[in-house]
């Protein structure tokens, strides 16, 4: 039996929040459609509002949340909050915040990591591909 046939070959669902679509595109544009060979293809689900973000959360579906924190009228850091507060077993949560020195702030929302705007894609695909990895069976 080949080993690759035990490995996962869905998608890897991304959800990516922001009430700008630009950034919603530059995150979906810096990481592209496999941020890493090992890793399955990722689909993006693109939001702009807080109740479709919480939707899909809901639904178990997502394997990892991309939330730009200086969304308006909901930042990301507030709805990660609420995520990890009320999801059981909550994917891993990216927060994007306005700067360096808003890490902080991430780890009060309980997000798993923090990447600063403007967007670094080698930062940010080394950040999703970590989190990402733990969503995926390990094959030998």
């Amino acid at each position: 039996m080949n080993d690759s046939t035990s490995t996962r070959t869905a998608p890897l669902r991304v959800l990516v929040y922001s009430d700008d679509v630009n950034t919603r595109q530059q995150v979906i544009l810096a990481l592209g459609r496999r941020p890493h060979p090992d890793l399955p293809e990722v689909e993006y689900v693109e939001v702009a509002t807080e109740p479709v973000v919480i939707s899909n959360m809901d639904a178990g579906s997502i394997d990892l949340a991309i939330l730009d924190g200086e969304a308006v009228p909901a930042g990301g850091m507030g709805i990660a909050k609420q995520l990890k507060d009320e999801i059981y077993r909550c994917p891993p949560v990216v927060v994007l915040t306005g700067r360096p020195q808003d890490a902080w702030l991430a780890t009060w929302s309980r997000a798993e990591a923090a990447v600063p705007h403007p967007i670094d894609p080698i930062q940010l695909a080394e950040t999703v591909v970590t989190l990402l990895r733990s969503r995926v069976p390990a094959t030998t």
